[in-house]
């Protein structure tokens, strides 16, 4: 792993000092909310300098290649930087749902993972939290940790705080959620998601690429993009497709996810109170064959 080897340049050590000064003023993620988060002062994401998590385990329903056959070392964070009206796991994104994790625990977390055969340490949700999994990680390496680490991401990433990621996350895993900021501005409270999500992807895969597997299919480094259709392509779907195959890459692992349901807030809101439909989605599926992206996966509806 690249991260091993940045340890013992003292690479490692670092950046953790470069990513623990964007908390001073944080300026973690795109919103720049300028707290002091050192002294536990909360900006947007509702944290202060301790971890939160809320839970640890296997998990064997992410996309193929990073559950495998022995589950991905999943370790959900709490909070997040986004405010989706739709979450589906708003108790933990948006309610804080978890309990404060010392930085040991959290590095014997994933020594524990990798213990139980985990293909891969996956971090959900960790925009927020960067500064301290890297920290952890430091201290994981000596404990023996030498699996790939997953960095999956709503996708509202600062390319400042991705550059000094470099080397350490092996697998990137964003969303691409949106095409038009009218519409992230009124379902996820964000005014300018597409521009940043355009940003933090190229430099994603300038990073590690497109996605490469071992001889089982497992993920070894890579980007992986995730899309989730909504309801009257609220997503805008095409633009963020063709984005994807003419500034990224065609050879992009696509996930195009079809399990959307009204969840949270959208219950309210008459344009997103339903699921999608077969043909919603189907559409989305030609597209990405008729744009070249014929590598990605995606659901039964």
């Amino acid at each position: 792993m690249k991260y091993i080897e940045l340890k013992k340049k003292g690479i490692l050590k670092e950046r953790i000092s470069s990513l623990d000064k964007l908390l001073v003023r944080c300026s973690l993620c795109p919103r720049n909310c300028g707290v002091n988060r050192l002294k536990n002062e909360k900006g947007h994401c509702r944290s202060g300098y301790t971890p939160i998590i809320s839970s640890a385990n296997l998990h064997f329903g992410e996309e193929p290649p990073i559950s495998g056959a022995n589950g991905s070392g999943t370790i959900f964070l709490a909070n997040c930087n986004l405010n989706c009206c739709f979450c589906q796991n708003y108790p933990i994104s948006q309610l804080g749902n978890g309990n404060e994790i010392s930085i040991k625990k959290l590095s014997q977390t994933m020594l524990e993972l990798q213990e139980k055969g985990a293909h891969n340490i996956n971090f959900v949700s960790p925009t927020h939290f960067v500064p301290q999994v890297v920290r952890a990680l430091d201290t994981a390496i000596e404990g023996g940790l030498k699996i790939p680490l997953v960095y999956n991401s709503g996708g509202y990433d600062s390319v400042t705080t991705l550059k000094l990621l470099k080397g350490i996350f092996d697998v990137y895993m964003p969303d691409a959620k949106y095409a038009d900021n009218n519409n992230s501005k009124r379902y996820s409270n964000i005014e300018n998601y597409f521009e940043v999500n355009r940003n933090a992807l190229i430099e994603m895969h300038r990073q590690v690429g497109a996605l490469e597997t071992d001889s089982n299919g497992i993920a070894v480094k890579g980007l992986l993009i995730r899309h989730l259709v909504l309801p009257g392509n609220i997503a805008g779907s095409e633009k963020v497709l063709r984005f994807i195959a003419q500034n990224i890459s065609k050879d992009t692992y696509m996930s195009i996810m079809s399990q959307y349901h009204p969840a949270h807030k959208a219950t309210k809101m008459k344009e997103i109170s339903r699921r999608i439909t077969k043909e919603e989605y189907e559409r989305v599926l030609k597209l990405a064959e008729e744009l070249g992206l014929e590598n990605g996966w995606h659901q039964e509806l």
